[in-house]
């Protein structure tokens, strides 16, 4: 059984160290829509080498162990549209400290600068963001639509219904001109 534990600021710094100063983190599900810190500035991003998909059990926030949601992870291939957040520096430890204890409550996701391009910045920048763990047990690969959307439709959590994230992601998504086919087919079965 997965425990739950406290993770901090410096657990993401010491796996990942970061760039001093103002900091970009990638978003690309509920980290668009419900960043639950302060941010300077948001800008549409894409990453390259890695793409957004419902392949994380949800064992905590929109599920339990015993019966998990799905949540979205970056996962190897292709490329992601999703947003930069970024934060100030003097933010940095109260914003990490945050992320850690949302993003890495059972370690299902690991902390990683990816370089991301902007429109308007002619150069990628580095980002933080959090990957799928492919070891992890929570590790969900390669659903159907059809068990996506009924692993989702019975997932309730902590943060709420799993429905609610992902109508809400793909809602998000569509505001943004970002178009999800996976996503768009299971919230069509909620």
């Amino acid at each position: 059984m997965t425990t739950k534990r406290t993770y901090s600021a410096e657990d993401i710094t010491a796996i990942q160290p970061l760039p001093q100063g103002d900091l970009w983190i990638f978003g690309y599900g509920s980290l668009m829509w419900r960043p639950g810190f302060p941010v300077l500035q948001t800008r549409r991003a894409i990453v390259h080498g890695w793409r957004r998909s419902l392949c994380v059990w949800s064992w905590v926030h929109r599920g339990t162990q015993q019966k998990p949601g799905l949540v979205m992870g970056l996962d190897r291939g292709g490329a992601c549209v999703g947003q930069a957040l970024k934060i100030a520096a003097e933010e940095r430890d109260h914003v990490l400290a945050y992320l850690a204890e949302r993003e890495m409550v059972t370690a299902v996701y690991v902390p990683r600068l990816v370089s991301v391009r902007m429109p308007g910045h002619t150069e990628p920048v580095s980002a933080l963001t959090f990957i799928a763990d492919r070891a992890h047990p929570q590790y969900a690969p390669g659903l159907s639509v059809d068990d996506a959307a009924r692993t989702v439709r019975a997932g309730q959590g902590q943060s709420g219904a799993n429905p609610d994230y992902v109508l809400q992601t793909v809602e998000h998504l569509d505001e943004l001109g970002i178009r999800d086919t996976f996503l768009r087919q299971v919230a069509a079965r909620l």
